[in-house]
């Protein structure tokens, strides 16, 4: 069973920067793709961003150019660098696992609070 802990949340003002990491036990995130997600309230979790195994990235619209997905897999963790924050990417940031092929899996991380203030 795959465990993910994510960290590095926090609250920053807008136009600053905040970097989270998510550690995986288990053996198998090396084969996995891995994704970011946020979730505001009254809102569904929305993916940000995700990484294949083999390094590929994607992200959502509304973070290209400010947001970067990378990956250490001799240290089971995959990263989200948020740079040029603002209001509007307040909220709950998640982990989720994904299958080799990218699909999601029901695996995620309790979450970390990111808050941007103004």
């Amino acid at each position: 069973q795959v465990q993910l802990v994510e960290s590095g949340g926090g609250l920053v003002q807008a136009g600053g920067s905040l970097t989270l990491s998510c550690v995986a036990s288990g053996r198998i995130f090396s084969i996995s793709g891995m994704g970011w997600y946020r979730q505001v309230p009254g809102k569904q979790r929305e993916l940000v961003a995700s990484i294949t195994s083999g390094g590929s990235t994607n992200c959502a619209d509304s973070v290209k150019g400010r947001f970067t997905i990378s990956r250490d897999n001799t240290k089971n963790t995959v990263y989200l660098q948020m740079n040029s924050l603002k209001l509007e990417d307040t909220g709950v940031y998640y982990c989720r696992l994904l299958t080799p092929a990218g699909a999601p899996t029901t695996t995620w991380g309790q979450g970390t609070q990111v808050t941007v203030s103004s």
